[in-house]
């Protein structure tokens, strides 16, 4: 199962979605990174940066919740 995730893992990671929208432009990988930030055709690298940091503070977080939660039904 684990090699199951990491096959889709790295298939999510392949995939790009294009966001464009009122002069800004999104690019997102499948594995929900941000590649790219294009505000008036300006790269903002520091907004993806900011972004994905946040992605993955919340990631850790429910990861966190998950294991919490597992361990108070195990007891």
């Amino acid at each position: 199962m684990q090699q199951q995730a990491q096959k889709m893992q790295q298939a999510l990671q392949q995939e790009e979605v294009v966001i464009e929208r009122n002069g800004v432009k999104v690019v997102l990988r499948g594995d929900q990174h941000v590649k790219e930030v294009v505000i008036d055709g300006v790269m903002e690298n520091r907004i993806a940066e900011a972004i994905n940091e946040g992605v993955k503070k919340t990631q850790e977080l429910a990861a966190k919740k998950l294991i919490e939660i597992s361990q108070q039904q195990d007891n």
